[in-house]
Formats: C-alpha cells, sequence, structure tokens
C-alpha cells in the first residue's frame, strides 16, 4: 500500500516511528514533513498529504499532532477527503468500514505510540463495508 504521512512538531516522533514500521512491513511511505520538531504550521503538511490522496498517488495517509483536530479539520477541507481522529482501535475500524475513511488523524499527546500503531494497524487492515453506508458516505462532500 502506498502511504502519504505527515503533520506537526507534536507528531514528529511518532511519525518517525510508524514511517519506520509500515515500511517494515513493505509499505511505500511518503513523509511529507514535518521533519524535526521545530514548531510549524500544520496546514502546511496537511494539504500536500490531502492532495496525494486526492490525486491518487497515495492509496491512504496518516496525520499525527497533538489533538488530531487541526489536522483533521484541514484535511477535511478537500473535496473526497474523509479524515477520521481516531484514539482507539474501535474508532479505527468503524472509521474504514463505516465511513471510508481515507486519512487517519492520531493524537499524539492522548496516545501511547503503541495504541498508534494498533490504531494504524487495524485503520489500514480494515475493508470499507459499503453498501448502506456507501449511500451515506456519497452524500457528504458540498
Amino acid at each position: 500500500m502506498k502511504i502519504a504521512i505527515g503533520g506537526d512538531h507534536a507528531g514528529f516522533e511518532y511519525k518517525e516511528v510508524l514511517i519506520a514500521v509500515l515500511t517494515e512491513q513493505g509499505h511505500e511511505v511518503k513523509d511529507f514533513g514535518p521533519f524535526n520538531t521545530d514548531s510549524v504550521d500544520y496546514p502546511d503538511f496537511v494539504h500536500p498529504v490531502a492532495n496525494a490522496i486526492n490525486n491518487k498517488a497515495f492509496d491512504m495517509g496518516i496525520l499525527i499532532c497533538g489533538s488530531a483536530n487541526g489536522v483533521a479539520i484541514t484535511a477535511n477541507k478537500h473535496k473526497d477527503i474523509r479524515a477520521a481522529i481516531c484514539w482507539d482501535s474501535p474508532l479505527a475500524s468503524l472509521a474504514r468500514s463505516h465511513n471510508d475513511a481515507n486519512i487517519l488523524c492520531i493524537p499524539a499527546r492522548f496516545v501511547s505510540i503503541e495504541k498508534a500503531k494498533e490504531i494504524t494497524e487495524l485503520f489500514l487492515n480494515t475493508p470499507f463495508e459499503g453498501g448502506r453506508h456507501a449511500n451515506r458516505v456519497n452524500k457528504i462532500n458540498c
């Protein structure tokens, strides 16, 4: 799977760990930044990730910041992006199976790195159920 990943300074360390894990699992991962823990403006990194998903250069996206709110709000401004904040495994599973989420948003200040790995694994491996959920998802864009 081709995965676009980014975030802000609060998510930098988690991003680095997830890149290593995902690469080891055989995924192709592109890091859209940031590239250190210096304070940054998260939209500068979120928009390129969302664009990469929209233009189909990547299959899924992962965004990591302190609360995940800023990255999710920004990503969801893009048509056809369904960015879901997930701080527990059932949320990651439902975001994919019911909402066909294509960007996972992880709140680094509220989950452990082990939980972030678990959430990521579930998100990437849970299929969209379609059916009645597809009808709803098709009504999301304005």
